[in-house]
């Protein structure tokens, strides 16, 4: 068995928004620790982003390597020995990556991974759930079907390799991971970044797609929902649009329009809901992208 040791090359992304109380948002938003670069060698992965929670790294298998898994999970291993990993908003302090040898080997290599201080809201005169609403209860199991077809698909899209962009900028008016507490009782947390901007703003794809959903009438909860998948296990979903510009199986570019902003469904006003994905795991869209510009 090779020894473990050598942490990988961390190149931690930095946040910024438009605005004193956007700025501050972002600031609470960062994780509280990272880990310090260490040059790596061959034998050891090599990485760039964010070891955190809501975190995304794009990693480099060490020399020779046929295979490589997150905590057991085999990852999809590019020709090039390149692969992408994320981190939960509730994933743990540690995480192992593995890679194996055509000789049998493994080299093992533990991941620290930061907390976050996330946002929490607690209404202790509110209860979790209201009355469930029987229409609510018709339409919504189709559309998360629908939702749950569309992230299984896989794709030829080769967008992870690529840095995202901001699908737009504007003032940031939704966290990720934020969460309200109902009498005690977590509610869902928030699972992308909001974006204010005026109905009709153009979004554009973060990073090269396949269009895997492109709701032709608006969902229950998402209104109109359009979701490309980047590839290797990666999907965006942009929320609430007014109109989709792409259809289901286009093949999309990096910075191409595919939609507009909107307030579709029950959103208090026009703004992009934009989350990001990785094989189930919620991602945060600030770290995934760096400053907005």
């Amino acid at each position: 068995m090779r020894a473990s040791g050598g942490v990988a090359l961390l190149v931690l992304t930095a946040c910024m928004a438009s605005g004193g109380q956007a700025a501050r948002l972002v600031a609470d938003a960062m994780p509280q620790t990272a880990p310090a670069p260490v040059a790596p060698t061959s034998m050891s992965f090599r990485w760039t982003g964010q070891l955190s929670q809501g975190g995304l790294i794009r990693g480099q298998a060490p020399t020779g390597a046929v295979s490589v898994t997150l905590d057991g999970e085999a990852l999809p291993l590019a020709p090039d020995g390149s692969f992408l990993a994320g981190f939960d908003r509730d994933a743990g302090p540690s995480a192992e990556l593995a890679a194996s040898f055509p000789d049998g080997s493994l080299f093992r290599q533990t991941l620290v991974i930061a907390p976050r201080a996330w946002r929490i809201e607690r209404l202790d005169r509110l209860p979790k759930y209201p009355v469930p609403d029987p229409e609510f209860q018709r339409l919504r199991p189709p559309e998360l079907d629908r939702i749950r077809a569309a992230r299984a698909m896989a794709t030829d899209a080769t967008g992870w390799r690529q840095n995202l962009q901001w699908p737009l900028t504007g003032r940031i008016s939704g966290l990720f991971g934020a969460q309200r507490v109902y009498r005690g009782e977590p509610g869902s947390y928030h699972s992308g970044t909001d974006i204010a901007a005026s109905t009709g703003t153009v979004v554009r794809a973060p990073a090269d797609g396949v269009v895997i959903l492109a709701a032709e009438q608006p969902f229950t909860l998402e209104g109109h929902l359009l979701m490309l998948d980047h590839g290797q296990g990666l999907n965006s979903a942009f929320l609430h649009l007014s109109r989709i510009d792409v259809r289901v199986g286009d093949h999309v570019r990096q910075g191409q329009p595919i939609g507009a902003v909107g307030a579709t469904g029950p959103a208090t006003g026009p703004h992009l809901h934009w989350s990001l994905q990785w094989r189930g795991r919620k991602l945060d869209p600030l770290l995934a992208t760096g400053p907005m510009r």
